[in-house]
């Protein structure tokens, strides 16, 4: 891979055969930076595959890579991080079609003197659509609440979307279980407690379109987002680097 990539996009899957196939083909047309595509999957029968393997004939850029550090997104991250070649590593979800409209906001703060950016459902125009209710209305009140008590500058911290400067990585110091997206809130958290110039753009996202498999569970999942959500919360007060931090904010033109 030559070394003039700038961007690599990760996309950690689970049967995602259905949602691959359009999602590479907007990538592929949407994407104006110099990039690669890494899909990343835990096993050796994952239906999105062959749907890699039809479409890498025509996109030198994409890659597979079997992740053999444990299952779960955590470990799929940390594969595809490993893999990249970008200087930029973009943490993107195969069913969510509406933010690859906001890639090229995202590349702008980086280029701005950003280090971590992220997405955001909930402030500056952005909307969460889809998905379960029950998910949607602990995800809204999470994030509420950890902005308000926490000091953190991001309106949601627990969106998958993540860019981040390939080099800040090792100070994430990820230590997630592989329960769900919980690592994204992490990742937030870490983020911001790490002195890091943050970033935030809005987001259409449309919870799983076109099907795939789903892991939410509501007592796993509560549990991990509530273990780091008291991480973060203990670590504002100890840490006044986590409070109030400044963030830079790109709205796209299509929602002014």
């Amino acid at each position: 891979m030559p070394s003039s990539v700038i961007l690599s996009i990760l996309l950690p899957v689970r049967n995602e055969g259905i949602n691959l196939k359009l999602m590479l083909k907007i990538l592929r047309a949407v994407v104006e930076e110099s990039h690669e595509v890494i899909v990343i999957h835990d096993t050796p029968d994952d239906d999105s595959i062959p749907v890699v393997q039809a479409i890498q004939k025509g996109y030198p850029e994409l890659h597979l890579v079997h992740n053999k550090l444990g299952r779960g997104v955590v470990n799929a991250i940390k594969a595809g991080v490993e893999a990249a070649c970008g200087d930029y590593i973009l943490i993107f979800a195969a069913d969510e079609v509406g933010p690859v409209l906001t890639i090229e906001d995202m590349l702008y703060l980086m280029k701005e003197g950003c280090d971590f950016v992220s997405c955001t459902r909930y402030a500056h125009g952005g909307r969460r659509l889809g998905g379960s209710w029950i998910g949607g209305i602990l995800s809204r009140t999470a994030n509420r609440l950890f902005h308000r008590l926490s000091g953190s500058p991001f309106s949601d911290a627990t969106t998958g979307i993540k860019m981040f400067r390939r080099d800040v990585f090792p100070c994430l110091n990820l230590q997630c279980r592989p329960i769900g997206w919980a690592v994204a809130f992490e990742m937030a958290i870490k983020a911001q407690h790490a002195g890091l110039q943050l970033g935030e753009v809005p987001i259409v996202s449309i919870d799983r379109l076109y099907g795939g498999e789903s892991t939410f569970s509501l007592g796993p999942w509560v549990y991990e987002y509530s273990r780091w959500f008291l991480w973060g919360l203990r670590h504002s007060l100890q840490n006044s680097r986590g409070r109030r931090k400044k963030i830079k904010i790109k709205i796209p033109n299509f929602y002014r």
